[in-house]
């Protein structure tokens, strides 16, 4: 138990993407219907398809990795995949926070900081 916040933290990252990821993929068209009006008046306005799929697998690795993390430190306390998975969750997060400060959606902005302080607090505590 000697790692149970780093823990805690992965499986927090791994369940948002993992569960983000899941929806991107079985609701494909919708997202990108929903997103190509939020993005209409900015300059990604028609790179939305190509942006949706680069977050969702980046959302995807991320999740895997923090995953694999979780289960690397329970079995032998090694925290290489978990400090990768929250590296990984950090870039996509920073990826989601660019795209809603371009549509200027400072509440989802907003949304998108409070998961992004779990994610740094776990590259601290793994690396």
């Amino acid at each position: 138990m000697n790692n149970i916040g780093s823990i805690l933290l992965l499986i927090l990252l791994a369940i948002t993407f993992v569960q983000s990821g899941y929806e991107k993929t079985m609701y494909w068209n919708d997202n990108v219907a929903w997103l190509k009006k939020h993005f209409e008046k900015t300059p990604i306005r028609n790179m939305v398809p190509s942006s949706l799929f680069l977050v969702l697998v980046l959302e995807i690795v991320s999740g895997i990795l923090c995953i694999s993390g979780c289960i690397q430190l329970l079995v032998n306390n090694v925290r290489t995949f978990g400090l990768y998975g929250a590296i990984f969750s950090c870039i996509t997060l920073l990826f989601l926070l660019l795209g809603q400060r371009m549509a200027k959606d400072y509440d989802g902005a907003r949304t998108i900081v409070i998961y992004f302080i779990p994610a740094v607090m776990a590259v601290y505590w793994l690396s």
